[in-house]
């Protein structure tokens, strides 16, 4: 039922008690996101505060950027673990990555273990500039050495804007779609948040994530949606239950 002529909801009053978000920057010192590990507590308290009651965190993993490896991730994951405990969090705080999918990503996953989200869910990326010339046989690839591809923020990348078909291509092709949840506030544009709300209507999306990697995007989960109909978003956050720990 479409819910036009209703008062849109404030973004954060979407998120059920029991959210489980897959997508966030939120272990310190690491990435560009949370600096220290009181920038890493006190988004945590934030996402907290709107019902995320599981974190599974996914730091960059980007070639000659944030050159970081599995074994550095699960150390500061570790501890901040442990920070966090002595602050009387509680709740299932996880590591995976977000990778980018270049040629350091087919050698990785070639050999070794990736860090996912659930048993073989693994999150990638691609850079805002271009699509990797070899995208679609790394997909393939990565199916063929077992893992299932999430995408993170399909409606981010602008030059898939004007050939949509390239989403269905993708879909095709065994990738799952991850939809930034800010991007259905305008956070990122307009035409991004037309994207979006495209890719909702046609039932694309599988999951959502936060993207968490300051107080910013914490602010703006206090805008409205920008969505004529937003039950496909409200469909959308439920997925991610699929990630909640047995």
């Amino acid at each position: 039922m479409f819910t036009l002529f209703k008062s849109k909801p404030v973004l954060k009053d979407l998120i059920p008690d029991n959210h489980v978000d897959i997508h966030s920057h939120l272990l310190p010192g690491i990435d560009d996101g949370a600096k220290t590990f009181e920038d890493s507590l006190r988004l945590i308290r934030a996402l907290e505060s709107f019902g995320v009651r599981q974190f599974v965190t996914t730091p960059h993993i980007i070639q000659h950027i944030w050159e970081n490896t599995r074994e550095q991730i699960l150390a500061t994951k570790n501890s901040t673990v442990a920070e966090l405990q002595n602050n009387n969090f509680s709740f299932p705080f996880q590591a995976a990555a977000e990778y980018l999918m270049d040629d350091q990503f087919v050698r990785l996953f070639q050999s070794q273990d990736l860090l996912t989200l659930k048993d073989n869910y693994v999150l990638v990326e691609m850079s805002y500039i271009n699509a990797p010339i070899q995208l679609y046989s790394i997909l393939f690839d990565l199916q063929v050495a077992g893992y299932i591809p999430v995408l993170a923020h399909p409606e981010r990348y602008l030059f898939y804007h004007k050939n949509f078909d390239e989403y269905t291509k993708l879909k095709k092709a065994g990738c799952l779609f991850q939809l930034n949840l800010l991007a259905v506030t305008g956070y990122y544009g307009e035409g991004i948040t037309k994207i979006a709300e495209q890719l909702l209507q046609k039932g694309m999306y599988d999951f959502v994530g936060t993207d968490v990697h300051h107080d910013n995007h914490i602010a703006a989960f206090d805008q409205k949606v920008k969505l004529k109909d937003w039950s496909p978003l409200q469909e959308v956050i439920g997925n991610n239950q699929f990630f909640k720990l047995d």
